[in-house]
């Protein structure tokens, strides 16, 4: 069941690169709201969550909290790192296109662990999987958005764009799939949780909103940003 469902996810995310590809005359308002999304998923959904999950403090502060922190200057370091190895090849420090492709793969890596989640909500019973799978599916046309919009931004050509994108559709339902097999510790899984959403608010911050505001600083900018964590304070109270 948990499989089938996943398939939804595989839709849904499909559709939200389609989306991102759609729009790209209004390039500034597609990334203002991706960067909305990406706010609203690390604070109104990620972070909860992996508080929630992991549990145990360390040295007083949620293990969790600590690895939020951690994620954002890992992605802060290796962004810093591949800029200056291309500056010193004389290459521009303004793009550099592995570090779209490194937040691609983690949003692949986060929507594998949706597809783990999903499976393992429906180990528990049927209504705990279904208001997972809305979570899911739901949020799932963000991740596509926001795949294909990153991946694209740092200058990777449309193929690898499209390449990044499918594998964030097909990763819910591998992930689905392996439940079959294992389930992952909860801990292990707030944790991660944690990680990815300092990795990706500081995309969200370092990255995105200041490109979509660079050349168009206009007020419909802002409110696509707005309207982005709007969406996702919506999907995660239609989920609860």
């Amino acid at each position: 069941m948990a499989v089938f469902v996943a398939l939804g996810a595989f839709l849904m995310t499909l559709a939200g690169g389609w989306v991102a590809q759609r729009v790209s005359d209004r390039r500034h308002l597609v990334l203002g709201f991706a960067g909305g999304l990406m706010l609203g998923v690390v604070g109104l959904d990620l972070l909860p969550e992996a508080v929630d999950a992991a549990g145990q403090e360390v040295f007083g502060v949620p293990a969790a909290l600590l690895l939020f922190v951690g994620g954002f200057l890992v992605a802060h370091l290796v962004e810093r790192s591949l800029a200056v190895r291309q500056a010193a090849h004389g290459a521009s420090e303004e793009r550099v296109p592995q570090v779209g492709m490194t937040a691609a793969a983690a949003m692949v890596g986060h929507s594998l662990m949706d597809g783990v989640a999903l499976g393992a909500a429906f180990q528990i019973g049927g209504g705990m999987g279904a208001a997972v799978a809305l979570a899911v599916i739901t949020h799932d046309f963000a991740d596509g958005f926001n795949t294909y919009t990153i991946t694209s931004l740092y200058g990777n050509a449309r193929r690898k764009a499209l390449l990044m994108l499918y594998a964030d559709a097909l990763a819910p339902i591998a992930g689905a799939a392996t439940t079959l097999l294992f389930t992952l510790p909860e801990e292990l899984l707030g944790c991660y949780l944690g990680f990815f959403g300092g990795a990706l608010l500081y995309l969200a911050a370092a990255e995105i909103l200041p490109e979509a505001h660079h050349e168009h600083p206009a007020r419909s900018t802002l409110l696509c940003t707005v309207a982005g964590v709007g969406f996702i304070w919506l999907v995660v109270g239609i989920a609860e």
